[in-house]
């Protein structure tokens, strides 16, 4: 079965498709569904109902299956900010988006004592099938937010962000370490598990 990647984020598509190859589907980039010339206002309040709003909006493009993750950094100190407005918490996009993101984020929990700088990356991926059928999943990794940029590894806010039980941050692991234990990890996991049971 083909099924289209509602991301245009190759990282994210090259993940997907190892997770979803077992059981029979074979992952397409929206470009080659003939889905790419569009955006997707991701508006919703939740993770939750951007993932899915992405995914219906590819499947119903397209007329075929389509996965789609949205993912971000939740913080304690901060209320869960930036949360689903983690991309472009600094109203930057594009290129220098992530160091925009990382300074605003640094400074505002300039004052936050090591104790509470305590919070978690969120992923959710969403199945969308054109039976109507929708299957969602979340992944979640609870760390803490670093005082400084460690790291080259990586992307978006993974130089600050160290997991429970690790001295390194996302971005000073080894990619390889990273994917086992990250929240789209998780999630991807899960979602394996759940399609596996519906196909």
């Amino acid at each position: 079965m083909l099924v289209v990647a509602a991301t245009q984020n190759a990282h994210k598509i090259k993940e997907l498709a190892e997770i979803t190859k077992d059981f029979g589907m074979e992952l397409i980039s929206r470009s080659e569904a003939g889905a790419a010339d569009f955006d997707i206002e991701e508006d919703g309040a939740t993770f939750e109902e951007n993932s899915l709003k992405k995914a219906r909006a590819v499947m119903e493009c397209c007329g075929m299956a389509a996965i789609a993750d949205d993912s971000g950094l939740v913080t304690d100190a901060l209320g869960g900010a930036p949360g689903v407005l983690s991309a472009r918490f600094a109203g930057v996009l594009g290129e220098g988006a992530d160091a925009a993101n990382n300074k605003k984020l640094l400074a505002l929990l300039a004052k936050t004592p090591d104790a509470e700088r305590t919070g978690r990356f969120v992923s959710v991926v969403t199945a969308v099938f054109p039976d109507g059928r929708v299957i969602a999943a979340r992944g979640e990794c609870e760390g803490r937010i670093g005082r400084t940029e460690r790291g080259d590894g990586g992307f978006g806010y993974d130089p600050l962000f160290t997991p429970l039980g690790y001295e390194k941050t996302f971005a000073e692991l080894p990619a390889a370490e990273k994917n086992k234990i990250s929240h789209r990890a998780k999630a991807l996991a899960a979602l394996r598990e759940r399609l596996s049971d519906s196909v």
